[in-house]
């Protein structure tokens, strides 16, 4: 192995509180750079080893939604969109944020751009600062957040 490889860490290597705290961290990076990242580009930069890559990423996103629920602060797990729904977290993002008592819409429906925008946008902005350039529940108009359409000019960049 050359000074300059990457060893693969696998799930035995890495508890999930140590993964935890490397994904806050990257995801946090990613936040100062308004990039969200898919679940699978997670799942390579956390150096994860199959099987369940995807499944392990999920367990860590769901961990840091408790804390920042138990902390009042907006889902860091917002930063992950899953590359099949059009720029929106998959399923389980809405599903545990319902649990965690932040969500009560529908993960399929218009409530769940609605509700992402704002996680996605208070991201940002607890990050960046007040100056942040992000679309805002109230940016949007009430005919519009109604049917969870966002102002796309806005909305956050896909993934490269």
């Amino acid at each position: 192995m050359s000074p300059f490889s990457v060893a693969t860490i696998s799930v035995k290597d890495c508890p999930p509180e140590t993964l935890t705290r490397r994904l806050r961290a990257h995801l946090q990076a990613l936040a100062t750079l308004r990039l969200p990242i898919t679940y699978r580009d997670v799942a390579k930069a956390m150096l994860l080893s199959p099987p369940h890559t995807i499944h392990q990423v999920t367990e860590a996103l769901e961990q840091l939604m408790a804390e920042d629920a138990a902390a009042d602060r907006p889902f860091i797990a917002a930063m992950v969109i899953s590359k099949w729904r059009g720029g929106l977290p998959a399923p389980g993002f809405f599903d545990c944020a319902a649990r965690l008592g932040r969500f009560a819409g529908n993960a399929t429906g218009p409530d769940a751009r609605v509700f992402y925008a704002g996680e996605f946008n208070a991201v940002l902005g607890g990050l960046l600062g007040s100056d942040a350039n992000f679309i805002t529940m109230h940016s949007i108009a009430p005919e519009r957040r109604a049917k969870g359409a966002m102002n796309l000019d806005s909305s956050p960049q896909t993934p490269v």
